[in-house]
C-alpha cells in the first residue's frame, strides 16, 4: 500500500479555492454548449487522493433526481461508499473527463463492489440541468450514476459544507456562458458516512481510481 498524504481539510480547501484555472474554450469536445467557459478550482496533489485529517460530514441535501423524484442524499446513501462531485453537463472538459474516468475505473470493479459504490453528480448549473438533461448526459457516462438538481442556493450551501465553491452561471455579451465550480471529488466512507479522501484535478485518472476505490469501498483509506 502506498504512503498516503494526510492534509487538513481547511488547508486543502483554501488551496483549491486559491488555485483557479480556466478549463475549456468554445466548442470543447467534452461539453455540449458551444460557447461555454468553465472555471474550476484545482490544486494537483501527489499521486492519489489526499487523506483528510478532518473528515467532511455528508451534505444535508434533498434534491431532485433524474427521474423527477426527491432524493435525500444522507438517507439514500447511508452506510454506502460514495463518490460526490459538483459540476454541470455543459462543461467543456473537466466534468466529462472526471466522470468518464470514474466510469472507466468502476468498470474494473467486481460485481459486488459496483453494487456497493454510489457515484453522485450534483449539478452546479440547475437552470440548464433539469432532470431530463442531467439524466441523458449521465447515461452517456454510466447509467448507474446518480444525478441531482434543484435550487441553486441549496446546492451552493451544500457544496460549501464540503469545501467546494460554486458560483451562478452567467452569460457574457458575446454569448459565452461562464460557470465557476470546484473540481474536488470527495470519497465518503461506508463506516461513518464522512469524506476521508479528496481528489483534485489530475488525481482522478482511471489508473489511480481503479487502484484506490476497492479500499474506499471497504471503508479504508487508500
Amino acid at each position: 500500500m502506498r504512503k498516503t498524504t494526510t492534509i487538513s481539510a481547511a488547508a486543502l480547501t483554501l488551496a483549491c479555492a486559491l488555485a483557479v484555472a480556466g478549463c475549456g474554450g468554445s466548442g470543447g469536445s467534452g461539453g455540449k454548449g458551444g460557447g461555454d467557459k468553465a472555471v474550476a478550482s484545482v490544486e494537483p496533489q501527489k499521486k492519489g487522493g489526499a487523506v483528510l485529517d478532518e473528515p467532511f460530514e455528508k451534505p444535508d441535501l434533498t434534491l431532485t433526481d433524474t427521474h423527477g423524484e426527491k432524493y435525500d442524499l444522507i438517507d439514500k446513501t447511508k452506510g454506502k461508499p460514495v463518490l460526490l462531485y459538483f459540476g454541470y453537463t455543459h462543461c467543456p472538459d473537466i466534468c466529462p473527463l472526471t466522470m468518464s474516468n470514474i466510469a472507466v475505473a468502476r468498470s474494473k470493479l467486481t460485481a459486488k463492489q459496483k453494487k456497493q459504490l454510489k457515484v453522485v453528480f450534483v449539478t452546479s448549473d440547475p437552470k440548464r440541468d433539469d432532470p431530463k438533461e442531467l439524466g441523458s448526459w449521465l447515461r452517456g457516462q454510466d447509467p448507474s450514476f446518480i444525478g441531482l438538481t434543484g435550487d441553486f442556493d441549496t446546492i451552493q450551501a451544500g457544496a460549501r459544507t464540503v469545501g467546494v465553491s460554486i458560483e451562478p452561471s452567467y452569460k457574457k455579451k458575446n454569448g459565452d456562458v461562464v460557470s465557476t465550480h470546484g473540481a474536488q471529488l470527495l470519497a465518503f466512507s461506508p463506516k461513518d458516512d464522512k469524506a476521508h479522501v479528496l481528489y483534485t484535478q489530475g488525481n482522478t485518472t482511471p489508473e489511480i481510481l481503479e487502484k484506490e476505490l476497492p479500499a474506499i469501498i471497504k471503508g479504508e483509506n487508500p
